[in-house]
């Protein structure tokens, strides 16, 4: 459809932002969704979620101790999306020293980077947003809980949305097993359907009633066996979930959504005329967050379907994401 004007009300008062007013339909993907449901000031998203409660029934899924690493090493020549760059430099070999007369020395690194969107990923809130109308007038551009891109703007990070707003994750985790299901590995532009992700479930024992509010999704399509080993073809696309899947899961009010994949949705989209639907769904429009680039493979083959899951994103002021390495613990 295309987006009608948008109309803004003026800051008033102590020179607060004001949220945009629109009207039904005057955004390209629906009708207004803020103020959200953990308030009309709210940054954290869908890391609200992760209650006491939902904590204390994650530590109930810990039998054995057992600790699965979901996060890939950050290296030069890892798969990269567009132009982002990774770069890593030790300076003098060693970097200081040497002193006192036990003779200590020591290195330092410089890490050149885009920080928060290369390698295993943590997609934040100031990620995605929509462009309501015109390219230039970031007014026009709106994020989660209805922040626009004016307000965000600053050339030295977010001055909302940063990843320091989001809580840390100790939840219940689920594995949803695509290659188990389709008998291998899924290939670009395969769809995970609502009907799979069902029926994977199914096979593990397992029914859409077991995903509650404040759980984290992870998908296993067997695309990370490609990462270093044949990074174009990596890069080319991904099986991922498709708007329905997006919907589903926001509906159950899950607090992240994982893959083996850079875009966890499916890319290219079925719908040619779309781009990453999916995160504006997930980000955008229910804070929910997205785990990309995840070692799945290492859940499906210790026969991990529920776990812990936990992750603390690193709170750089005003990043769009984070680096880190999310933890299984069963």
């Amino acid at each position: 459809m295309m987006p009608q004007k948008l109309l803004f009300i003026a800051p008033v008062m102590l020179g607060l932002a004001a949220a945009p007013l629109v009207q039904a339909d005057d955004t390209p993907i629906g009708a207004p969704w803020w103020p959200s449901v953990h308030g009309a000031d709210d940054q954290a998203g869908a890391s609200n979620l992760i209650t006491p409660e939902k904590i204390l029934a994650a530590t109930q899924l810990i039998q054995s101790g057992s600790v699965i690493e979901l996060g890939r090493d950050y290296e030069v020549g890892m798969p990269l999306f567009g132009a982002r760059g990774f770069s890593l430099r030790i300076g003098g070999n060693p970097t200081g020293g040497t002193f006192g007369a036990n003779r200590i020395i020591w290195n330092d690194e410089f890490l050149a980077t885009d920080i928060g969107q290369v390698g295993t990923q943590f997609d934040g809130l100031g990620h995605i947003g929509v462009r309501v109308k015109g390219d230039a007038d970031e007014s026009q551009s709106i994020y989660y809980n209805g922040i626009t891109g004016a307000e965000m703007a600053g050339a030295y990070g977010l001055q909302k949305l940063g990843i320091e707003h989001v809580k840390p994750f100790f939840t219940t985790g689920h594995l949803i097993d695509m290659v188990a299901l389709r008998g291998g590995m899924m290939d670009a532009g395969q769809e995970i359907s609502v009907a799979d992700i069902e029926a994977a479930l199914a096979a593990q024992g397992k029914s859409g009633d077991d995903i509650t509010a404040g759980d984290v999704v992870l998908f296993y399509t067997g695309w990370g066996s490609l990462w270093m080993q044949d990074n174009d073809r990596f890069n080319s696309g991904a099986p991922g979930i498709g708007v329905a899947a997006a919907e589903w899961l926001a509906d159950k009010q899950v607090a992240l959504v994982g893959a083996d994949t850079w875009p966890v949705e499916v890319v290219p989209n079925p719908d040619s005329s779309l781009a990453f639907p999916a995160h504006q769904i997930l980000l955008t429009k229910n804070g929910i967050f997205i785990h990309e680039n995840l070692a799945t493979e290492r859940l499906a083959e210790a026969g991990v379907s529920t776990f812990a899951y936990i992750y603390n994103p690193v709170p750089i002021k005003g990043a769009t994401g984070s680096p880190g390495s999310p933890m299984a613990v069963y």
